[in-house]
């Protein structure tokens, strides 16, 4: 017996081998690109875990969403009707502004207005918005307390009222840093998951 072609023989890789392998290889594959468009599918259900520029081009957030824009006139108009003159005084803001105003009372002068960086807040991606009251002398006011209209309540609280019957919540509500000109609607979308690219769509029929 060749004990030198035996040897070659026993550690020469079998052909059946390699081919089991890819096919191995392209069934993991398979079932990855099944799971990843279940995923796609099931957002939700996932929390959205994956990024959804992987798959598209997200476009810049540049106005307030829909739902959001559309509540904030009706916000405006119910409390016109009780007597109160709401004014918005923010809106959806860039990123760039965001970072500007968390520089103020840290690296640049006056008070600290933000606990967020760009891209932390939900006024980054419009779902969010500031208001104030003004004065029937005309004055924009941040009062709690204030009553304009005379009926014996804030007309501030009055205000956040309406505001939570439309769907917004308020950032009054918030514990450690409360901010109380903060209306947002996140529609149960994260922080984290808005800065993986997933957005709300335009019409929401649970705030309709």
């Amino acid at each position: 017996m060749n004990t030198a072609n035996h040897d070659t023989a026993a550690t020469r890789p079998r052909a059946g081998t390699g081919r089991k392998r890819r096919r191995a290889l392209l069934v993991w594959a398979a079932v990855l690109a099944i799971a990843v468009v279940y995923l796609l599918m099931n957002a939700g259900t996932f929390g959205r875990l994956l990024p959804i520029q992987w798959f598209r081009d997200v476009p810049p957030v540049s106005r307030l969403h829909p739902v959001v824009a559309e509540k904030k006139d009706k916000l405006v108009a119910l409390s016109k009707k009780i007597g109160i003159d709401v004014v918005i005084t923010d809106g959806f803001r860039s990123s760039d502004a965001q970072d500007a105003l968390y520089r103020q009372g840290r690296s640049e002068g006056g008070p600290i207005v933000t606990q967020v960086k760009g891209g932390e807040s939900y006024h980054n991606y419009g779902l969010a918005i500031d208001f104030a009251i003004k004065t029937r002398a005309g004055k924009v006011i941040w009062d709690l307390k204030y009553d304009g209209n005379g009926n014996g309540e804030a007309d501030w609280m009055e205000v956040v009222a309406i505001a939570k019957e439309l769907g917004f919540s308020w950032g009054g509500d918030w514990k450690g840093f409360p901010d109380n000109p903060h209306l947002q609607m996140d529609f149960g979308y994260s922080i984290a998951e808005l800065q993986r690219g997933w957005r709300p769509p335009d019409r929401i029929s649970a705030v309709e």
